[in-house]
């Protein structure tokens, strides 16, 4: 800020940011609310101006708001995507200044201090900023003044603007809760008698201090601008991105792979600073006739190690039409994701870093979502013990914590031909037109229904589970059904 220059600060208050982000996505006519669940019930998280009408608010259980309201439409709060919006809403703030923070989880803070000239004045930079937000369908409370303490209490409490100088004016019919107090404080004050700020501002501060502390008059000083507060921006993403511009055009891969050796060196050293690393890489070729060539390269792990991503860029190169020339490259890292420092180890990793660079090779052939693995899932059920899950995107469990053995292969019970109905395995049976002869047989292990969950095939009720060996040389899985007396083979060991 240059010497002599006033501040000017504003503040935006999102009094319905969430429920504002939802229905940009979903519009929806009527009363409306995101829940949240907590304590083991679902509460209003957020709503919208017409669920206001109808008398409810944040906090209130949510089965209290559909007895008062029974048209009342929800959804689930997500509150990372409310995050995420805000952060958005800061980006189009850096249109009006580029002194910009967040201010709690629903509003923005802006130091627009020598920049309202530009949009002709203060009143026509907030009525900008009031339309802007307007024709988004963004609810938004707006409050300008000397300090940030001011242009809160007047963005929450009192919407409007307060002349350079003038806070105390501005700010004096304003509740003692527009500086930002503790609600006990507040209580407390307004059993004193001091509701208002100018009640607050007149009283005697020795007495305040003494009961109250330091913190309470500091909050007055600070929306009055007789004690400072800082603004801190959030400081810009890091850009993982680098190029280089050729004095010569080149058109050899031997050439674009050195160029691509050399850039890669640079963007790995940003990503170790950062302690992240790439996901996706994206090289752009630019040819002498402006034209570009575009290489991804989609990774099954993050890695920022130079050498061992240069290989996997070969196979893109096949496609490249270098035309007339290349005369610049340019690499960026496209997605990253968090790599920190790790503790060096005796146990060598060669054989995962061979295995994620295999699938890295075949996942630029067929697609990463198409070299999948099996993973064990939290569940008793033979069918329901694993899932299916893209190998790049999910890390291989120790393995299933199962008391007994399970089969190789699981395909759906097939009956056991002739009349069985005693709970001891079979001597003789059919199954798929192959007569068998039971050598040994191990169990039972009785299974039940996991009852909170829909499954026609298993509603029937327990199972009891037998490895059978065979004289003829297959183990099978066979089980019996007390309730309704029948045998069933269910999967085939190795």
């Amino acid at each position: 800020m240059f010497d002599g220059m006033q501040r000017r600060v504003v503040s935006i208050w999102f009094p319905r940011l969430a429920s504002d982000r939802a229905l940009r996505l979903r519009p929806l006519e009527g009363p409306f609310a995101l829940t949240l669940h907590q304590g083991n019930t679902n509460r209003i998280y957020c709503l919208n101006r017409a669920a206001e009408q109808q008398g409810l608010s944040r906090g209130m259980p949510f089965s209290d708001a559909r007895a008062f309201c029974p048209d009342l439409q929800s959804r689930p709060s997500r509150p990372n995507e409310d995050r995420q919006f805000q952060l958005a809403l800061r980006r189009w703030a850096l249109r009006y200044c580029p002194w910009v923070g967040l201010e709690d989880d629903d509003g923005l803070v802006l130091d627009i201090s020598g920049a309202a000239h530009l949009f002709g004045g203060e009143a026509e930079l907030l009525m900008d900023m009031r339309q802007s937000l307007s024709r988004a369908g963004i609810s938004a409370a707006i409050g300008l003044g000397d300090s940030r303490g001011a242009a809160w209490a007047l963005a929450h409490y009192g919407e409007g603007r307060a002349e350079v100088g003038q806070a105390l004016d501005a700010l004096q019919e304003l509740p003692v809760a527009a500086l930002r107090l503790e609600e006990k404080t507040v209580t407390a004050l307004g059993r004193l008698g001091l509701r208002s700020i100018s009640d607050l501002a007149n009283a005697a501060r020795a007495p305040l201090t003494r009961r109250f502390g330091t913190d309470l008059l500091m909050r007055l000083d600070q929306a009055l601008g007789q004690q400072p507060e800082q603004i801190t921006p959030l400081k810009d993403p890091p850009h993982y991105g680098v190029r280089m511009t050729l004095p010569e055009p080149i058109g050899h891969s031997s050439d674009v792979m050195a160029g691509t050796e050399r850039l890669l060196t640079q963007l790995c050293a940003k990503l170790h600073a950062q302690e992240t690393g790439a996901r996706v890489l994206c090289l752009t070729l630019r040819r002498v006739d402006q034209d570009n060539q575009q290489v991804e390269l989609r990774l099954a792990r993050p890695m920022r190690d130079a050498k061992r991503i240069l290989p996997l860029f070969e196979r893109g190169f096949g496609d490249v039409d270098a035309g007339y020339g290349i005369d610049q490259l340019r690499l960026e890292a496209v997605q990253v994701e968090p790599m920190p420092v790790q503790q060096l180890s005796h146990v060598s990793t060669g054989g995962k870093d061979r295995l994620d660079d295999l699938i890295t090779r075949i996942g630029t052939r067929i697609g990463l979502e198409n070299i999948q693995r099996f993973l064990p899932a939290d569940s008793h059920i033979p069918e329901r013990s694993y899932i299916i899950a893209p190998a790049a995107f999910s890390v291989p469990n120790s393995g299933w914590a199962t008391i007994r053995s399970r089969p190789l292969h699981i395909f759906p019970p097939n009956p056991l031909l002739g009349s069985h109905d005693i709970p001891t395995p079979p001597k003789h049976f059919r199954w798929r037109r192959m007569s068998f002869s039971t050598a040994r047989a191990t169990g039972p292990e009785r299974i039940a229904p996991e009852w909170w969950l829909e499954d026609d095939s298993w509603r029937s009720g327990v199972r009891d589970y037998w490895c059978i060996e065979t004289r003829q040389g297959r183990r099978l899985w066979l089980f019996f059904t007390p309730q309704s007396p029948s045998w069933y083979v269910h999967g085939e060991f190795a």
